[in-house]
């Protein structure tokens, strides 16, 4: 009796070894004695384990060969663990016809061919089966729902799921948390409300997928307290909920609060992954925070995901968005692949910063490496080739994109040529390439042309355009002060004053210009004419010592740029007080000798401040950077790298 206790324990103790060498894939030792008796002794369950440890479909024919010799394959649990390894290894005529052969199918056989057929992307071949099963199970909705999401059909998804529902099935954990995703690709709340209405009633709500689904889908739709709400009732933080959190801050706009969850999360123990560090790094570029953003950088390397491309190529981003192209140059570099999305990065980068050149360099390394570019990268080169001046290249790059790799240009991409040629001066061609596009062309595209018009001070073709700009969107400022500065720099006031009298009727209100600057991880802003700063006296003291100095230098200022009819004096102060020349003060003040200063602004720098910061960076030795709404602007002994040209 003792005897036959040891051997079954022996014959357990085996089984469990045999278990784990599938589990790890290690078929061969799963396959040597002593493990072949245990395998004969129930072959209906453990052959089941060596379909699953299959990675390839050459050794799975092999074990189905193996499982057919010794009649294991007619068990219809061996038989339908077979069929999900073939469908799992993408071999839907094998998984097929295995089902065709299965004596007395269940249900679960059915879920498993449509599970492939969905997981394989055969739509078609899913709904087929899926009106011939005879039955379905909550298994077999979840998988249709969840499917269409995943291949981004959400409406079709939201269908099926309502179906499910008159069925009078009850959707699990994982069935809602798709139906949520759904409503977050549809951005639609009202949906979402009424789902979580059901999650309520069936006392889900707390359940950890079910809720990080739908705080996702409220972050998704704008709605971030309700979503963070739902996080707050989860009886645990985890990873999921945080990067909820994070993301649905960042992309909501919030990235000061977005960054503030990042290192609350980190205080409290929540280990980051990659898509916290995406999203923290993604908040910080928005901010053009620096030293955060080098702070995260130094924790990715610490987490030992530097040279993962999605992070990495936030890197770039957030270096060149906080002025330090050689950071991001050495981000990209450091990386040994050829990655279309890190490439295109980084050829932004290079634009944005007037390299126009450079950022042609890298593309034809990238042609020549093999490399596919996407619409984003021709979308990225254009933006090079406009802001450095390059027609030709950038006509060439249009010509590319839609000719060799016969792409269809997007509104964007359309813009960018429109800029390309208006600021070559062509603007019968950038006007005759928009009205001839095979888009809709909308405000942005020809409040470009509007900006180019004013830049080459074409003022009849401006004031043509420009009504054109106010009635596609009256409501937006920027078209009215377009209009405004160009009939300002004519000394047109009785114009102008009209302009501002149609802002008034439509109450339509300018953007104020706004520059920051950051100072040991703190953000300091600065509004054109604002006094309120703790340390103001000290800033119009230094900002009247250094346009003194650079008055001796030859500057003028330039009236022009002030919209108000006003005595000489005032528009002298008015301009002398502009955001960016007190963010500069600022730092001056604050910044030791050597140190870049950095400086952003939410609009373009005017013509008078880019002529002032020239010259500050002349007298000072100081090198200055400025980042506006289009591009950097680095100032060097009196010079920009915008060669004047923005």
């Amino acid at each position: 009796m003792v005897g036959l206790v040891a051997l079954s324990l022996d014959t357990v103790a085996t089984k469990d070894e045999f278990v784990r060498l599938c589990a790890t894939g290690r078929l061969r030792d799963a396959l040597r004695r002593p493990f072949r008796g245990v395998l004969w002794s129930d072959a209906a369950r453990l052959f089941s384990h060596l379909f699953r440890a299959c990675r390839a479909l050459r050794p799975l024919r092999q074990l189905h060969a193996f499982a057919a010799t010794s009649g294991a394959a007619t068990d219809r649990f061996t038989a339908n663990h077979l069929m999900l390894a073939y469908a799992d290894l993408g071999d839907l005529t094998a998984a097929r016809e295995l089902f065709e052969r299965i004596p007395r199918r269940n249900v679960m056989s059915w879920n498993i061919l449509f599970g492939g057929y969905i997981k394989n992307g055969d739509l078609g071949g899913a709904r087929k089966l899926f009106d011939e099963m005879p039955e379905r199970n909550v298994a077999t909705w979840n998988a249709m729902v969840a499917g269409l999401t995943n291949l981004g059909f959400d409406e079709e998804s939201l269908g099926f799921f309502l179906d499910m529902r008159r069925e009078g099935m009850h959707p699990d954990e994982f069935g809602l948390g798709s139906v949520f995703r759904c409503c977050a690709g549809l951005r639609d709340v009202v949906t979402g409300r009424q789902v979580h209405a059901y999650v309520v009633r069936s006392g889900l709500d707390r359940d950890m997928c079910v809720g990080s689904s739908l705080a996702h889908m409220y972050m998704r739709c704008g709605c971030l307290q309700e979503g963070e709400a739902v996080l707050r009732m989860l009886p645990s933080l985890s990873i999921v909920s945080c990067n909820t959190i994070i993301a649905g801050r960042t992309q909501n706009g919030d990235s000061e609060g977005a960054l503030e969850y990042f290192c609350m999360m980190r205080s409290v123990g929540v280990a980051a992954d990659v898509v916290t560090f995406v999203s923290a790094i993604s908040s910080c570029s928005d901010l053009a925070a620096l030293a955060q953003g080098q702070q995260i950088h130094g924790q990715v390397m610490k987490a030992g995901v530097d040279k993962v491309v999605p992070v990495m190529t936030c890197l770039v981003h957030m270096y060149s968005r906080c002025g330090c192209l050689g950071d991001s140059e050495r981000v990209f570099f450091g990386y040994c692949g050829s990655d279309t999305f890190l490439l295109s990065a980084m050829i932004s980068a290079y634009g944005f910063h007037g390299h126009g050149q450079k950022a042609i360099e890298l593309f034809k390394q990238m042609m020549n490496g093999g490399a596919e570019p996407s619409d984003v990268t021709f979308l990225a080169l254009l933006y090079a080739c406009s802001h450095s001046g390059l027609k030709e290249e950038g006509m060439d790059c249009f010509e590319l994109m839609t000719k060799t790799y016969g792409m269809q240009p997007s509104v964007k991409h359309y813009t960018c040529v429109v800029d390309l040629l208006g600021r070559s001066g062509c603007l019968d061609e950038a006007e005759a390439l928009i009205l001839s596009m095979p888009l809709t062309p909308d405000g942005v595209i020809w409040k470009t042309l509007l900006s180019a018009c004013k830049t080459q001070k074409n003022f009849d073709m401006a004031e043509r355009i420009a009504k054109r700009v106010i009635e596609l969107d009256p409501h937006d400022s920027a078209s009215y002060v377009l209009l405004s500065n160009i009939r300002a720099t004519s000394r047109r006031w009785g114009d102008v004053s009209e302009v501002r009298k149609a802002m008034r009727d439509n109450n339509v209100r300018k953007e104020p210009g706004v520059s920051w600057v950051e100072l040991k991880g703190h953000i300091h802003q600065f509004c054109t004419g604002d006094e309120s700063h703790p340390r103001q006296k000290e800033i119009d003291e230094c900002l009247e010592e250094m346009m003194a100095k650079i008055r001796q230098c030859g500057y003028s200022p330039d009236m022009s740029m002030v919209l108000h009819d006003m005595e000489d004096e005032e528009k002298e102060v008015s301009l002398s007080h502009h955001s960016e020349k007190l963010a500069i003060a600022f730092a001056f003040l604050s910044l030791p000798e050597g140190v870049p200063i950095r400086v952003m602004k939410n609009l373009r720098v005017c013509d008078d401040c880019h002529l002032a910061i020239k010259l500050m960076s002349q007298v000072t030795g100081r090198e200055i950077v400025v980042r506006d709404v289009s591009r950097f602007h680095h100032f060097k002994d009196g010079r920009c790298s915008c060669r004047d040209y923005w």
